[in-house]
């Protein structure tokens, strides 16, 4: 089967959907398959493109016996809204000329339409192809609640954009099944929804102890660790950490970790600074292979979103907790699908977002039990090994495309 992905980020990218695709067209290429991806050049979390990805409109290569073709970007600042806008037609545009000619039976296409719609009308659309849509986010909802699309006609052009892909796909694959609704509201049939949850490469990512070289580094080894690795933005709802650590101050054995960059992280930083936070450190994003022994460095791993982002996604750092072994506290709505997982797993607790109280009292009980702590961590380690390798999501992203064909010759 020749496969065509459309997905903007890919290693030695940095977005957190860059290891998901990776570790998708290797797999499919282990399975037999002839796998192109057409992504951006490594670009995130600054926005900013390094000089060895200037100067031409396409770096066409073979890895892992993957055909992967970046297209070239402008750099930005990616708290501007309006430049951000600019990479993605650029990425929309260039990925569009890269398909062109290209020979496939069938796609696979990473939402949002915002980075994606042009060449999905293109190469699936006009040319009648069976097609796979993946959902990572609900848009326009998640938008509109970040306060990023406030207007309606904007809402409406995104709305639109994303409906096109929807409707358009064979089938729609959604990694959390509390998209489902949401989906439904915007007119899309049930039945044309699959739920394959995300995958985490369980060889790389492993239970590592606490006394490791990123930890002496950043002199980390003697405190009790409550950790934030990943994307500094908006949506994470941050603050509320913050506001935990300051409540928690007084206790000099713990300290409260954040790794990564972000549009968000200069204002964190100065808010740690106002409110004399001695118990706060801000560590640089951290390359991928090193990303084992960061995990292993916490005593409690944290996944924050803002009130109401959590029933539109599904972040992919909780498999990597999950499988770093350690317990988790997530900060995100109630019944939403991460707190449905964690939950489900028994791997971490649980509490609503923005409520800095409910965060200390959640870290407190864990503090002060170590069983429950390697319980949690080993619960989740055991779920992730049987259900969220990377092999078993190729396989069953395979079995989705070939049904997706089979229908679309019967």
């Amino acid at each position: 089967m020749r496969i065509l992905i459309i997905g903007a980020h890919y290693k030695p990218d940095l977005g957190p959907s860059a290891p998901l695709f990776t570790m998708l067209c290797e797999n499919l290429v282990r399975l037999g398959h002839q796998v192109t991806i057409i992504t951006m050049v490594p670009h995130y979390p600054t926005g900013r493109v390094s000089a060895e990805y200037k100067g031409k409109l396409f770096w066409k290569s073979v890895e892992q016996g993957v055909e992967v073709i970046r297209v070239g970007l402008p750099s930005i600042d990616r708290s501007n809204l309006t430049q951000r806008l600019l990479q993605f037609v650029c990425y929309q545009i260039g990925a569009t000329w890269a398909g062109l000619g290209k020979k496939y039976d069938a796609v696979i296409a990473s939402s949002s339409s915002l980075t994606v719609w042009l060449p999905f009308a293109a190469m699936v659309a006009l040319r009648r192809k069976p097609a796979i849509y993946s959902v990572y986010d609900v848009y326009p909802n998640v938008g509109v609640t970040l306060g990023i699309f406030r207007h309606k006609p904007v809402i409406a052009f995104v709305s639109s954009l994303e409906r096109f892909c929807l409707n358009h796909a064979s089938v729609v694959r959604i990694i959390s099944d509390s998209f489902r609704q949401d989906l439904l509201a915007m007119g899309l049939p049930d039945d044309k929804m699959v739920l394959i949850y995300d995958w985490v490469d369980t060889d790389l990512i492993q239970p590592l102890p606490k006394d490791n070289s990123f930890a002496r580094e950043y002199d980390l080894c003697s405190q009790f660790i409550v950790l934030y690795a990943g994307n500094l933005g908006l949506s994470q709802g941050l603050d509320t950490i913050l506001a935990a650590a300051e409540t928690l101050a007084p206790d000099k054995e713990l300290s409260f970790i954040l790794v990564g960059d972000g549009i968000n992280r200069e204002h964190l930083i100065a808010e740690a600074e106002r409110r004399k936070l001695t118990n706060v450190k801000f560590i640089p994003f951290q390359k991928r292979e090193r990303l084992p022994e960061v995990l292993a460095t916490a005593d409690i791993s944290l996944i924050s979103l803002q009130s109401g982002i959590g029933l539109h996604s599904l972040p992919s750092k909780t498999y990597s907790i999950l499988a770093s072994g350690r317990p988790i506290i997530a900060c995100v709505d109630e019944n939403s699908e991460t707190w449905n997982l964690i939950k489900k797993y028994e791997a971490g607790l649980c509490v609503p977002p923005e409520n800095p109280q409910a965060l200390v009292e959640a870290i407190l009980t864990l503090k002060k039990d170590r069983d429950l702590r390697e319980r949690m961590g080993h619960n989740g380690r055991l779920q992730v090994e049987n259900h969220h390798s990377p092999q078993a999501g190729a396989k069953q992203m395979e079995a989705l495309m070939l049904k997706t064909i089979s229908s679309s010759i019967s």
